[in-house]
């Protein structure tokens, strides 16, 4: 592909003798050689005991980057991803590294204006308005802890401490105490659940369950058993529909159901405009890009997937879940949840190209003074200073491009 590029560079004469000398330095003073303290042996005593072979690995490590970045100045390159580094030659008197980089690929746009897509009107039914009133409702709920004595019902959270064992043995990642499951949620694998459906608190329970197929760690179709106790029991008391309710809501006008129902109406349709202009950019931005011609690398896409895990494991985190736990519970291991995210990272990786050739395309630019302002706007919106914003964000540089992105995103949106 025209954006990968191999390039030798050699690192040589002065530069990798001092590089060695270097290595050295630090080598002798780790090792222990017989008649002298550590860091107190010559040179010369050295590498008879060690051998010049012994520094390269350091001097490697010290002369990278030098490489890399003498590649890059040499070369007039611009790097997307990380470079693959291959050591073609070492030996006393040179190195010679081998970097493959990989640039921007080449953009043709195609046509990113005229997509002819219907947009969708905004629509309520009295169905969905009920719908919402039962769910402001839970969201409301009262959350108390059931009698000793009530059984587990769906919807109930069961406070539980639960092992599990495969083949007699104790299985790694299938653990937990005073763990809490949303009975119904589907968060364990089938029969979990329902199993636990009728208990009461201080009931034990051996649940005799099979992982699914294609499950992770070569556990499909393996028969598993699971030891369950219940500490506690919570359930949700919904809230009546009346005045309390209303000013919970925020609604201090409302009175009466009717009201209600008019006020539900018309965050419901906000909400579906909202949704359908997002779904319509989408459908834009899925066009523009079927439009261009560009040739995406492997590596380009693998990198974007990692960068998509390393996020999702953030918020699993936040939710009190290693990845590898949830790859024992849905059975997803780092390779299928790579490949179940392809997809999504090449869509993505696309309309980052997309965008930043429209916005080349369309001269988008924008002065530091709009720039600033836009970073001081935002910050006030976030409820931050703008000192926080820009250290989030990294720099005005990264606010500018996301300016220009988001000006791209609203020159496909309004194609007719």
């Amino acid at each position: 592909m025209k954006n990968v590029h191999e390039i030798e560079i050699t690192i040589d004469g002065k530069e990798w003798e001092t590089s060695l000398d270097k290595a050295f330095k630090k080598k002798n003073k780790e090792v222990k050689i017989d008649g002298f303290r550590k860091g107190t042996a010559s040179k010369e005593v050295y590498l008879k005991k060690f051998g010049i072979e012994s520094l390269y690995m350091d001097a490697i490590d010290m002369t990278m980057d030098q490489a890399y970045q003498k590649c890059l100045k040499e070369n007039k390159l611009v790097p997307v991803i990380e470079p693959k580094v291959d050591v073609k030659t070492i030996d006393e008197q040179k190195v010679i590294f081998q970097f493959t980089i990989i640039t921007k690929p080449e953009v043709k746009l195609g046509e990113y204006k005229n997509l002819n897509i219907p947009k969708e009107k905004a629509q309520v039914n009295k169905e969905e308005i009920a719908t919402e009133i039962e769910n402001l409702r839970n969201k409301f709920a009262e959350i108390t802890v059931k009698n000793d004595g009530e059984a587990i019902a769906i919807k109930d959270t069961a406070i539980i401490n639960f092992k599990g064992y495969v083949d007699g043995k104790e299985l790694e990642g299938g653990s937990g105490e005073n763990f809490p499951l949303e009975i119904g949620s589907n968060t364990f694998i089938p029969g979990f659940e329902t199993g636990l459906v009728g208990l009461k608190k201080g009931d034990k329970k051996t649940l005799d369950l099979k992982f699914p197929e294609g499950y992770a760690n070569d556990l499909g179709n393996k028969d598993v058993k699971f030891d369950v106790e219940v500490m506690e029991i919570k359930t949700r008391v919904l809230p009546e529909v009346n005045k309390d309710f209303f000013e919970d809501l925020g609604y201090d006008k409302v009175t009466n159901q009717e009201e209600l129902e008019q006020e539900v109406e018309k965050v419901l349709k906000e909400q579906k405009e909202k949704e359908i202009d997002d779904l319509y950019l989408e459908k834009c931005l899925e066009k523009a890009a079927d439009n261009m011609t560009i040739e995406l690398n492997e590596e380009i896409i693998s990198d974007e997937v990692h960068r998509m895990i390393h996020q999702f494991e953030s918020q699993l985190q936040m939710q009190g879940i290693t990845l590898e736990q949830y790859s024992q519970f849905t059975g997803l291991d780092h390779e299928k949840l790579h490949e179940q995210m392809a997809p999504e990272a090449t869509k993505r990786v696309k309309y980052r190209y997309l965008l930043e050739e429209v916005a080349e395309q369309e001269k988008i630019d924008f002065t530091e003074k709009e720039v600033e302002e836009k970073s001081q706007e935002m910050a006030e919106n976030y409820g931050i200073s703008k000192e926080e914003l820009l250290e989030a964000y990294g720099s005005l540089e990264v606010v500018k491009y996301d300016m220009k992105m988001r000006e791209a995103m609203e020159i496909i949106r309004a194609s007719k």
